[in-house]
């Protein structure tokens, strides 16, 4: 029977049933605005710290979306939405709240991405495009003593460079070839071997490209030799040169380790403190003791405020005529300011002077000192002249730390804990100590997602070390340290020396003790962007708001943990100039292809791996034959098979037994360019590819392979305009992999 007209399906003609109408979804949505309205009036929250949360968001969009027309993308939403939502105010006047929330969040998040975009543009340098060695001469400004490695570091602007006229270069120089005049100011002249800033040696590494990029630097590079003095500096006493000088100070009084971190408290310098001791305070947790942040600014400004106030009320005259809470505030906010100038102004001591500041004028004018919104002013500051502080572990840590401190101090149930009530001092300690461990574990919960992701591991006592640690390097150490640099003013300050070394050596005792501990450090694998932006989600969620509605960040928080547990490290990785690959064993085991004499590279496999195991070389695998050419080895996990070629040394290979073994492999990798008709099944991983990809990690599970190339987009700093993207091929173990061009 032929078919009729109406045998054929109206499709697009007739709604199908239950389908919504379009004046029913208008309904749904205007309702669902009405509960976000009501929702935002009834809930009294700080309008501030949202509007830093969304200026440090749009900081994070540009680094994150891949390309100049993303970013245009990004801006003509951000305006669109806030146009959008002004204009809807100005006509209907309906939502106020919620419409001024849309406008205000969207401008903020365009202005974010255009600070940062605009540093970017103005002070970035593009990177050398080959290793070379030149003979430069430029002045120094900035010098960095790193006594623990041996070495100086110099910072020149320099002429010499091939190819540039002038360029922001850093040097290491011996310590042997210094000498007194390399100072701030001197111009010299030296041999240096320079190479480009260094990418991200593996996909989730530490990407000190990015980080050269904002500051400024065209190369790094050793010098050769001893430099030459062309002009000696101007004299004066700069804070440089203050600094330089009470570190040597500080570290002629005190020997050992106790003087590297005295100096460190001193003056900022922590260039001398071994790289044992800062491992273990590292993992156990009391790293941030040795950055110049909070706690040492807090220690300095309360210390000048409660002297001042107390010498101020001694004199009658002026406790009558003066408000002494104000005057006290103006010495502790000197204070605070010199010594964040004298300890290097870091990201993470400026934003401890503003807050300490903005604390002070609190206190002076009667205001509540603990408050959001002088966070949120702090870190706006910070993200407005250091905006790439945004995705650095120093600015997350030390804002997610004090963020924790303010949120925990305003819950309502701390507070009634915390009441002043009639009791016994012993009941009073016990309630403040209690309170002590409970902020450090608090603090302790805050920055683990953060050091898992940038880190890849973090310390699990860290809470119960700060117990003990913060108090000491409060109330003890730092006192002592201040003590004796005054009486040297009268050639007294052994004492407090002597006093002061010892509760270092406490110190010290403590981070290498609870570093031993069985499972004091938590590793993982490279944790991806969406499960960390989970956790900053849910935090920021969980400490901005107030009351119940604060538990529904346990949603992401939790979503986030799942992923973690879920977490599966890679099982090969390759490095981006193809001389280190490493092999994840079943039982966590690391072997690797080429021994190292540096252990940076051992470093970050380990770490990119999940893994604590001592490297062991590939050839006494089992699983592995090797020549002194090449390594072949047979990978079967997770129902997959993977056969790996990888090269071991650059003498000629003849042709014919190359086609052979490239054909037989699965994929290839090899720190040289090899010839054409090398065609393995999967993926040819030579110097080629690498120079456009950047590391590779290899997950069987998935048959996913992840470069560094998929996080750089066409950002200034990439040595490379053409990204690395996989591409799955149907039925393959291991996802193909081929370039292609990146959008303009």
């Amino acid at each position: 029977m032929a078919s009729t007209g109406a045998d054929v399906p109206l499709t697009g003609l007739a709604e199908p049933l239950g389908s919504p109408r379009p004046w029913r979804v208008g309904a749904s949505l205007a309702s669902a605005a009405d509960r976000v309205e009501a929702f935002l009036a009834s809930r009294p929250f700080e309008r501030g710290p949202w509007l830093a949360v969304a200026f440090a968001g749009g900081i994070a969009a540009w680094f994150v979306l891949p390309g100049i027309s993303d970013w245009l993308a990004w801006l003509a939403l951000c305006a669109g939405l806030a146009l959008a939502a002004l204009a809807a105010l100005r006509s209907e006047g309906r939502h106020p709240l919620l419409r001024a929330g849309i406008a205000s969040l969207a401008l903020m998040l365009a202005a974010g991405t255009t600070i940062v975009w605009s540093k970017s543009a103005l002070v970035g340098a593009p990177a050398l495009e080959r290793p070379q060695v030149a003979t430069l001469t430029g002045r120094i400004v900035a010098r960095e003593e790193r006594g623990a490695e041996d070495r100086v570091r110099l910072t020149l602007v320099a002429r010499g460079v091939e190819g540039r006229d002038t360029a922001r270069v850093r040097v290491n120089l011996p310590a042997k070839n210094d000498a007194p005049g390399l100072v701030e100011g001197t111009v010299v002249r030296l041999k240096a071997r320079l190479m480009p800033p260094a990418s991200p040696m593996l996909p989730g590494s530490y990407d000190f490209a990015r980080a050269a990029w904002f500051q400024g630097l065209a190369a790094t590079g050793s010098a050769l030799g001893k430099p030459t003095i062309v002009r000696v500096a101007r004299s004066g006493t700069g804070l440089d040169r203050l600094q330089h000088a009470l570190s040597r100070h500080v570290r002629d009084r005190l020997g050992g380790s106790p003087g590297a971190i005295a100096a460190a408290f001193a003056s900022g310098d922590r260039g001398a403190i071994a790289s044992a001791d800062e491992e273990a305070m590292r993992d156990a947790g009391l790293t941030h003791l040795l950055s110049i942040s909070g706690l040492h600014v807090s220690a300095v400004v309360a210390a000048a405020y409660v002297l001042a106030i107390r010498l101020l009320a001694l004199w009658p005259w002026l406790a009558l005529r003066v408000r002494l809470p104000l005057l006290a505030a103006a010495v502790g906010a000197l204070a605070g300011l010199g010594y964040t100038l004298l300890t290097g102004a870091e990201v993470p001591t400026i934003r401890s002077c503003i807050g300490a500041v903005l604390v002070l004028l609190a206190l002076a004018l009667g205001r509540d000192p603990l408050s959001l919104r002088m966070v949120a002013v702090a870190a706006f500051v910070v993200m407005l002249f250091w905006p790439e502080a945004v995705v650095g572990p120093s600015f997350q840590m030390s804002f997610a730390a004090v963020i924790a401190i303010v949120a925990l101090h305003g819950a309502a149930p701390v507070k009634r804990f915390l009441k002043p009530r009639e009791e016994g001092w012993a009941a009073r300690g016990a309630r403040l100590l209690a309170m002590l461990l409970l902020t450090g574990v608090v603090i302790e919960l805050a920055l683990m997602p953060i050091g898992l992701f940038h880190f890849h591991r973090a310390g699990v006592y860290g809470a119960l070390a700060n117990v003990v640690a913060i108090p000491l390097t409060t109330f003890v150490t730092m006192p002592l340290i201040a003590l004796a640099l005054l009486l040297d003013l009268a050639g007294l300050g052994w004492p407090a020396w002597w006093a002061a070394g010892k509760s270092l050596e406490l110190l010290l005792a403590l981070a290498h003790w609870t570093s031993a501990q069985p499972g004091s450090v938590a590793l993982l694998p490279a944790m991806g962007r969406g499960t960390f932006a989970l956790f900053v989600a849910g935090g920021l969620w969980l400490a901005l708001w107030s009351g119940r509605v604060r538990l529904w960040a346990l949603a992401p928080i939790a979503l986030g943990c799942l992923l973690l547990a879920r977490l599966h490290g890679p099982d090969v990785l390759v490095t981006g100039d193809g001389r280190h690959v490493a092999i994840v064993g079943e039982s966590g085991e690391l072997f690797v292809l080429r021994e190292s004499k540096s252990d940076f590279a051992a470093d970050n496999l380990r770490e990119i791996a999940g893994v604590e195991a001592t490297p062991v070389p590939l050839a006494r695998w089992p699983g592995a034959s090797c020549s002194a050419d090449f390594c072949v080895v047979a990978l079967e996990r997770y129902g997959a098979r993977m056969t790996l070629l990888l090269s071991r040394s650059r003498e000629y290979v003849e042709p014919r037994a190359l086609l052979a073994a490239c054909e037989r492999a699965d994929v290839v990798v090899s720190d040289r360019r090899l010839p054409w008709y090398c065609r393995p099944r999967r993926l040819k991983a030579d110097r080629a590819l690498l120079a456009l990809s950047g590391g590779l990690a290899f997950d069987l599970r998935s048959g996913r392979v992840t470069s560094v190339a998929e996080s750089q987009g066409s950002h200034g700093w990439w040595r490379e305009p053409v990204p690395f993207r996989a591409k799955p091929r149907k039925g393959d173990p291991v996802r193909s992999a081929t370039p292609r061009p990146s959008p303009p």
